[in-house]
């Protein structure tokens, strides 16, 4: 395969002894050869970094470690962006793995698309509950004002975050959701769909937790979704549910 267009793929770690190994492994089952992956740890006190020096001699110069303290997993993947020198930009975490095709066929769709500058190609994605598939998501542009996309099967182009801009660290748990609601409606940027399962997901993490919840508020209010009014009952609730999930109890129903 023409090994023109270079990737650059970023992978955020912190304390991640034991998933990370998996991570490392897709990445070095890749069918496509042009690209170049950039580690990005947050100073972590386990065996992680113990872990990806193992596989330095595999990756060779493809290999770019950086590790050091950030503001978050956003501040983090800005960094690694920052970083990066290929034409495609793509983000796996270290609890998820790619599919051993996932950059061909990025690379396969992006000749296709080669004159478009602003653009995000978007995968399939498995998400998996132990050892068993429980959902394979794709993204769709339209629907985003309802719900976010499966973010790690997705790839930008590196002019896209250098002209249109990068995450928003103000959100610390949904803004990747922010970033794709931005660039669907500056009307700039083209979503290209690949049809193909390019990444596997592992349910559960900082995404499923309270404060996303919150995070989740803000960004809807910030988009119109929701009127403040309804931003404050939702945030009462949540604390209150919170509150009797920290004593034990059952959280009651609150009429309307």
């Amino acid at each position: 395969m023409n090994q023109s267009v270079k990737i650059s793929v970023i992978t955020v770690c912190y304390n991640s002894e034991k998933t990370i190994e998996k991570t490392l492994e897709s990445m070095l089952a890749q069918t496509y050869a042009n690209y170049e992956y950039i580690i990005v740890d947050g100073a972590s006190t386990d065996r992680t970094l113990d872990i990806v020096n193992k596989y330095r001699e595999k990756f060779g110069e493809r290999l770019k470690i950086i590790s050091e303290p950030d503001d978050g997993i956003y501040d983090a993947m800005n960094k690694g962006i920052r970083n990066a020198t290929g034409e495609i930009v793509g983000i796996i975490n270290s609890d998820d793995y790619y599919e051993s095709c996932a950059l061909e066929e990025i690379v396969k769709a992006r000749f296709n698309t080669r004159d478009v500058d602003y653009a995000i190609y978007h995968g399939k994605m498995n998400s998996w509950a132990g050892d068993n598939v429980v959902d394979v998501s794709v993204m769709v542009p339209e629907e985003l004002d309802d719900h976010m996309g499966p973010h790690p099967s997705c790839f930008v182009t590196r002019k896209t975050y250098e002209d249109l801009g990068m995450f928003d660290t103000k959100f610390k748990y949904v803004a990747d959701y922010d970033f794709m609601l931005k660039m669907y409606k500056s009307g700039k940027v083209k979503f290209i769909p690949v049809d193909a399962i390019v990444a596997n997901f592992t349910l559960g993490g900082a995404c499923s937790t309270h404060g996303a919840y919150l995070d989740l508020l803000k960004l809807r209010k910030k988009y119109g979704h929701m009127s403040g009014k309804e931003v404050f009952v939702a945030r009462f609730k949540a604390k209150l549910a919170k509150m009797f999930e920290n004593m034990g109890l059952k959280p009651i129903r609150l009429k309307k």
